[in-house]
């Protein structure tokens, strides 16, 4: 592939993938400046190619940026999907594991996470990006269904609740603790076993079994 400018090619677009270099470029400059920094222009720029070449794929830098984060949510998705592995041994064994997967991603694709959730960009403007979140938001709503479902009839809480609860659990020690940058909050104990006792207490309070 090849595109030329006033008859002439554009050096450096030689290659066929430039959605993904974009895309690449993206995440490296928000690991480096953050999404403000993560500009079009200097997209292309990184990825060796005119300023004018992104257009063939993206409409401006929020529909570029809604890509890196969708994709970033569909990585997400098979982490704590990974983590859940269908409720096994125990849905409380399970629920946990799932919240260190969900740890272990925020430290291991920093500028991803930040791109999904720091990006300022309403997902209703982006189906593709609300699309990713709700597959992610759905793995954690699926294992909240088999989590309640073993709680006592009595004051059961509705899943959803849970659900919504357990992302800002997980949400909030991963972006105070759990980051890999210079940001992090320091804290007497990992942040994994924070989230643990957080779980603990949090299950327990609701009569959920937690061993």
């Amino acid at each position: 592939m090849s595109w030329s400018r006033n008859g002439g090619e554009s050096r450096g677009y030689h290659h066929g993938n430039l959605r993904e270099a974009l895309m690449k470029a993206a995440l490296d400059l928000i690991a480096e400046k953050g999404t403000a920094g993560a500009t079009f222009a200097e997209a292309a720029r990184r990825a060796g190619v005119s300023p004018a070449a992104p257009y063939r794929h993206f409409r401006d830098r929020d529909e570029l940026l809604a890509a890196v984060a969708a994709e970033g949510f569909e990585r997400f998705a098979k982490a704590l999907q990974a983590g859940w592995n269908d409720g096994r041994p125990t849905a409380a064994e399970a629920y946990e594991r799932m919240g260190r997967a969900y740890l272990d991603f925020a430290r291991q694709h920093p500028a991803e996470y930040v791109a999904m959730f720091e990006s300022g960009l309403p997902p209703e403007a982006h189906p593709v990006l609300d699309q990713a979140g709700q597959r992610a938001f759905g793995v954690l709503r699926e294992a909240a269904d088999v989590l309640v479902a073993s709680m006592p009839v009595q004051g059961r809480p509705p899943a959803l609740m849970v659900a919504l609860h357990t992302w800002a659990l997980a949400h909030g020690v991963a972006s105070l603790f759990g980051r890999s940058d210079g940001s992090r909050r320091k804290l007497p104990m990992t942040p994994e076993d924070l989230l643990e006792a957080a779980f603990l207490v949090y299950l327990k309070g609701l009569g959920a079994p937690t061993s």
